[in-house]
């Protein structure tokens, strides 16, 4: 029984290294036979938690199609699903430790503390509260943080992604596990919940690494099997829902009902998983807003499809072993592996996204992406009847990369667009000419459309071939002037469409305004 989770704290937007956590989690439960993939909001940082955001971090997945089996808005068997409604729980698995003698609350002062921290400072080493450990704590009432009494030790464990790795005593501190707000820390909450929520695979960012000794530390003094899992070994072949073979972690998870249940060795560790950073685009730094990281459904109003945004963080750091580069949502889910995850950073490719979004445009039926461009039409073409609007959007399909170039790309078939004689500026070839030869060329054009007795793609094309041999001039030129002059835009389908769909008097009519 794979059940796997996306955590987030509803502390802001959601960005394309959450998204990527979720999906990768997402994706280990969709391959497993009765895999389960949970979502919980962790927010017991209140000072942080900004309004909205729970609305907005379960919007972002349900646009991107990363549906979830439980969670707290559609409930589940192991909720509640957000942080600050279990806090009685907390307290329940801190009393085990306190009655083991393994937590206790801390007297100090602020005061205090800093002056224990500056002591260290002043001595270059590294603070930690263990060397200040009180002889005699008060009994924890809650006013106070709850403290994790440590024995400092090494620990090994296996990580997907990173390999086995084996973590130093040093840096294990007694950390705190409730604040004196009554809340718990990541550090502790986490762990609680993933025990009761019986998930297999914690899938997370690789900044969670350096706390791993403290977090295992913890397990330990909770009883957990430190037998360290892997989602590679201890499996047996099964068929996942979708009708394909997956490997399976042996035997089912735990379930865990109450503190009773929690003999020693009872509850196994979760398989690891720690992704790397995704890189700007230069590859130098984890991206950041400064580097265009947005806000994930920023990048739907631009007019990117939610099967692009999955395809493209998919492959942000994964592969499947062969040269495809964009996967449906179903090849993922029958090819995705954790142990395809690469170790170093991904780099943001802002320029691959576009090209990766035009080509699930083209993939598209009309009737789909008549649907998907509803609210990208520009202004004018409301007016305009449905049929005509299909038969527009027909012709800009293949140069669209995103929903959002659709005015630009149509605006001129709807009203009567602004001349805009910059455009010949751009051009290189067209700059060259002086505005005696662009109104000769223009003439001649005019003249030869007037005579074609049929308005049609296949008579214009011919038309225009005829014209390059009277005027002697090149396709970049002249094709390119009677765009600029019958679209005023800089980009529009192909030319012979274009004029067809505009109509005969119309095209003569923009010739002639020039």
């Amino acid at each position: 029984m794979i059940r796997t989770r996306f955590a987030p704290s509803p502390t802001g937007f959601l960005h394309v290294g959450g998204i990527r956590t979720a999906l990768f989690a997402f994706l280990v439960a969709r391959q497993a036979a009765e895999g389960v993939f949970v979502l919980r909001l962790e927010d017991t940082d209140r000072k942080r938690l900004v309004p909205g955001s729970k609305e907005h971090l379960i919007a972002s997945l349900k646009t991107i199609g990363i549906d979830y089996d439980e969670g707290p808005d559609i409930g589940g068997p192991c909720g509640p699903y957000i942080q600050s409604e279990r806090l009685d729980r907390y307290r329940k698995w801190a009393q085990k430790l306190i009655d083991k003698g393994l937590a206790y609350a801390d007297p100090y002062t602020p005061e205090q503390m800093q002056a224990f921290r500056d002591e260290a400072q002043a001595n270059k080493k590294a603070f930690l509260y263990r060397n200040h450990r009180p002889e005699n704590p008060p009994a924890w009432d809650g006013t106070q943080p709850l403290r994790f009494k440590s024995t400092p030790k090494s620990y090994t464990y296996h990580d997907e992604v990173m390999g086995d790795i084996t973590t130093s005593s040093d840096v294990i501190d007694d950390i705190i596990l409730i604040k004196s707000d009554g809340y718990p820390t990541y550090n502790f909450a986490h762990i609680v919940d993933d025990a009761e929520m019986h998930i297999t695979h914690v899938i997370r960012g690789q900044e969670f690494i350096s706390s791993m000794p403290n977090f295992l530390a913890i397990y330990e003094a909770l009883g957990f099997d430190m037998t360290p899992r892997t989602a590679h070994k201890q499996t047996e072949q099964g068929k996942g829902r979708h009708g394909h073979t997956v490997a399976t972690l042996g035997g089912k998870a735990p379930v865990v009902n109450s503190l009773h249940d929690q003999a020693e060795g009872l509850l196994p560790l979760p398989v690891f998983a720690h992704m790397p950073h995704i890189m700007n685009e230069q590859g130098n730094k984890k991206l950041g807003k400064r580097d265009g990281a947005k806000d994930v459904l920023d990048y739907i109003r631009d007019g990117y499809l939610p099967e692009t945004l999955m395809s493209f963080i998919a492959t942000l750091g994964w592969n499947d072993g062969t040269e495809q580069e964009i996967f449906t949502k179903q090849e993922l889910i029958e090819k995705f592996s954790l142990n395809r995850i690469q170790r170093s950073g991904a780099r943001f490719d802002e320029k691959r996204l576009l090209w990766m979004n035009g080509h699930f445009i083209r993939e598209l039926s009309l009737e789909e992406l008549y649907d998907r461009v509803e609210f990208f039409w520009p202004e004018a073409a409301k007016k305009a009847p449905e049929s005509y609007r299909k038969q527009i959007l027909a012709l800009a399909q293949d140069r669209l990369k995103t929903l959002r170039d659709l005015p630009g790309l149509t605006g001129f078939f709807f009203e009567e667009p602004a001349r805009d004689d910059s455009l010949f500026a751009t051009n290189k070839q067209l700059k060259k000419l002086s505005p005696e030869e662009i109104s000769h060329l223009l003439e001649i054009v005019k003249t030869k459309f007037e005579s074609l007795e049929t308005w049609t793609p296949e008579s214009i094309q011919d038309c225009l071939n005829q014209l390059l041999e009277i005027t002697g001039q090149k396709p970049g030129i002249l094709f390119s002037l009677i765009r600029i002059v019958t679209t005023w835009a800089p980009f529009s389908p192909q030319l012979d469409d274009t004029l067809a769909l505009l109509g005969k008097e119309t095209t003569l009519r923009r010739l002639a305004t020039y």
